[in-house]
């Protein structure tokens, strides 16, 4: 079966040489989202809730783009610049996610791009 790139203009445009996302089989596996907003292509600054809002709208809309949901998202990997953010943001991401519980990677980086706090990455099926 061939992959198929994903694009949607309601998720930020790729900034380097990627996509959005691509489907393989019957799995969707995104590219990193950073809090960008898609219209504007400026990053939300401010506290990690702000930005991890952001971050969740944006994958919603690639998911949505590949006709598929939070329900079907099989793995999340997250990336923080700084742990001490995680309560504040698991409490954004457990009411955005609602029922869904995919698998979940947490981990600390030293940076990520354009000064971003957070950056979520996932697999779905399709």
């Amino acid at each position: 079966m061939p992959m198929r790139t994903i694009s949607t203009p309601n998720a930020p445009a790729a900034i380097g040489p990627y996509s959005q996302a691509q489907i393989s089989g019957n799995h969707l596996y995104t590219s990193g989202q950073i809090p960008l907003v898609p219209e504007t292509m400026e990053m939300v600054t401010g506290p990690i809730e702000d930005q991890a809002r952001q971050v969740l709208k944006n994958l919603s809309a690639v998911l949505t783009a590949a006709n598929t949901g939070w329900d079907r998202v099989v793995k999340t990997t997250v990336f923080l610049t700084d742990m001490a953010d995680f309560a504040a943001f698991n409490a954004v991401y457990e009411q955005a996610l609602g029922s869904a519980k995919p698998a979940r990677s947490t981990v600390q980086v030293a940076a990520l791009p354009r000064g971003a706090k957070v950056e979520i990455e996932l697999i779905a099926e399709v």
